[in-house]
């Protein structure tokens, strides 16, 4: 793997899902750390300044609307893209994740060239805005 690889923190307590969406990532060349519950993907996120993260927002321990929240309000962490994989599909659970600080929003079940070229586009912006 080389060094510029990013870093995804993949947050779902699905098993199968996120074996095979870490796999899936990292045959795309990222570096893929996992967490199953909220309160793992805020340590994580602070541990590992990921590059991107992607949530689920039914989650034990802490949802993935709170999750968001803490890390977007938290200004060593709002840069950090966060794209929501859920199974919730109304339109008022995309908006409240969107008012929570989510960057994109994606109901399972999902593309998974979408969610690649949705992964990528948002880690071309967060560059683009770093600089």
């Amino acid at each position: 793997m080389n060094e510029e690889a990013k870093t995804i923190l993949l947050v779902d307590d699905e098993e199968d899902l996120t074996a095979a969406l870490a796999s899936r990532l990292g045959s795309a060349g990222y570096r893929v750390k996992v967490a199953v519950d909220g309160l793992e993907a805020l340590r994580s996120a602070r541990t590992l300044s990921p590059d991107l993260i992607i949530l689920d927002l039914m989650l034990p321990r802490m949802d993935g609307y709170k999750v968001a929240r803490l890390l977007k309000h938290d200004n060593r962490y709002s840069s950090i893209p966060i794209l929501i994989l859920s199974a919730r599909c109304l339109e008022a659970d995309r908006q409240r994740a969107l008012k929570m600080g989510a960057d994109d929003f994606m109901v399972k079940p999902f593309d998974s060239a979408e969610l690649l070229s949705r992964v990528k586009r948002l880690l071309d912006q967060k560059k683009v805005k770093n600089g």
